[in-house]
């Protein structure tokens, strides 16, 4: 209920994993209030219309996209973002304070703070919207509702089985909602749009290029099939973008326009944000790092393709391999645990995935020679364990050597924060951001 919402992050950026109360208000107030708010801003098309269309070049239009994309800000912060004045700014927030757009949050981020009484800091109005992110998973699909103040409301998963339908997603997916919106007294007026995550490259027009984790989302296109079930904004892209908005928005990335995210589990995906923005390509095939062959003559890989990154950087072979060795079926997680007591055979199988995930990043590095490298998937959770044989592949296998360089100028290669969450977390963001909106 809205007496127990948690933030997507806390204040340092770490996602929290227990509840939190968004104020100390009671819960009969708060709803109360957030009643009164929602009429007032839904009375108004011109604040609901900030929220749900492209910006315009008013300040009130500006600054309300700022705190949407990133949550809790203070009046200095929105300034230096959005290139205003601090006297625009000023002006604009009275009225959008007036409006009931935009409250005062209790949340402060050190970046606010100063010599003195701290920074005052700013949020949207959690009752001006929400939105729903969906991932589809291999064998489940898992939604997550949100504010636009950032703030997670309800996380659902739901059981599908293997080679799941669309049509079957998309109607389980309305009657997950709408449980959602029913349980926790929201306004399904008030759902902003629908994010959707899905394995495998998605076109600007929304069709599935590849899926081979799902198969039968091959070729389908996902507004097609969720707009007119949900009657809903659709917006999608796959899971590795997810990811990276996820990063960017609360996670490693906070504050960097330019990097490069590398996921390592089962298979292996990517993502590339430049000035702030997902690189898709022209048909949504950008960032497919697992895809690079690094072996032209090695094992067909399940892309059609031979010697492809992901047989070699991805945990699936390894898996397998200890399995047979304990003679019993083990998890990621498991073999993750065995490394770190020191188990020789999965520290081996950690290190030599990590040196063909350097090897595969040292040709990305070369190429695009990125600030930031951001690992994720669940092998990120192996910390130091892989991160450290990682680093040390990368360094031989691109061109760009960190002793040659100064330290201000060196590529960064660490472990992203939502390693295991963090698709989902992206689905709702593609809303909260506008990014891949289906038309």
């Amino acid at each position: 209920m809205y007496g127990s919402y948690r933030p997507l992050v806390d204040a340092s950026g770490d996602r929290r994993r227990g509840r939190c109360n968004i104020s100390v208000l009671s819960k009969m107030t708060y709803l109360s209030y957030q009643s009164t708010s929602f009429v007032l801003i839904m009375n108004k098309p011109s604040l609901r219309n900030w929220l749900i269309d492209k910006p315009s070049a008013s300040p009130e239009s500006l600054i309300v996209r700022c705190l949407r994309e990133r949550g809790v800000l203070s009046a200095s912060q929105i300034a230096h973002i959005t290139g205003l004045a601090r006297s625009t700014v000023s002006t604009a927030l009275n009225g959008l304070r007036t409006s009931g757009m935009v409250i005062e949050s209790s949340a402060h981020h050190d970046g606010a703070r100063g010599i003195g009484r701290p920074a005052a800091t700013l949020t949207l109005n959690p009752a001006a919207g929400t939105c729903v992110g969906i991932h589809l998973g291999l064998d489940e699909m898992r939604c997550l509702v949100a504010d636009v103040s950032h703030s997670v409301i309800a996380e659902q998963t739901i059981s599908m089985g293997l080679d799941y339908q669309p049509q079957q997603a998309a109607e389980l997916a309305k009657s997950a909602i709408a449980q959602c919106y029913e349980e926790n007294g929201l306004p399904m007026a008030g759902l902003l749009g629908v994010g959707v995550s899905v394995s495998g490259p998605v076109s600007r027009e929304g069709v599935v290029q590849r899926a081979s984790i799902v198969p039968t989302w091959a070729g389908v296109n996902i507004r097609d099939v969720f707009g007119p079930v949900l009657e809903q904004p659709i917006f999608a892209d796959n899971e590795s973008n997810c990811s990276a908005i996820a990063e960017l928005m609360w996670g490693a990335a906070v504050g960097q326009d330019d990097f490069v995210l590398f996921k390592i589990d089962l298979g292996v995906g990517g993502a590339i944000v430049q000035h702030g923005r997902l690189v898709t390509g022209i048909a949504g095939g950008a960032g497919e790092f697992g895809h690079i062959s690094i072996d032209p003559g090695g094992d067909l890989c399940r892309c059609g393709n031979r010697g492809c990154l992901e047989l070699y950087a991805s945990f699936a072979r390894p898996l397998e391999q200890i399995s047979r060795i304990v003679r019993r079926p083990v998890t990621m997680d498991e073999v993750i645990m065995m490394a770190e007591q020191g188990d020789v055979g999965a520290l081996r199988m950690i290190e030599d995935t990590a040196d063909f995930a350097g090897r595969g990043l040292g040709l990305i590095g070369s190429v695009i020679n990125p600030p930031l490298i951001i690992i994720g998937g669940r092998m990120a959770l192996a910390g130091d364990i892989l991160l450290e044989p990682l680093i040390a592949s990368y360094e031989r296998h691109t061109l760009i050597k960190s002793r040659d360089i100064a330290p201000a100028v060196r590529t960064r290669i660490i472990v992203g924060k939502h390693t295991q969450n963090d698709a989902l977390l992206g689905a709702v963001g593609l809303v909260l951001r506008h990014n891949s909106r289906l038309q």
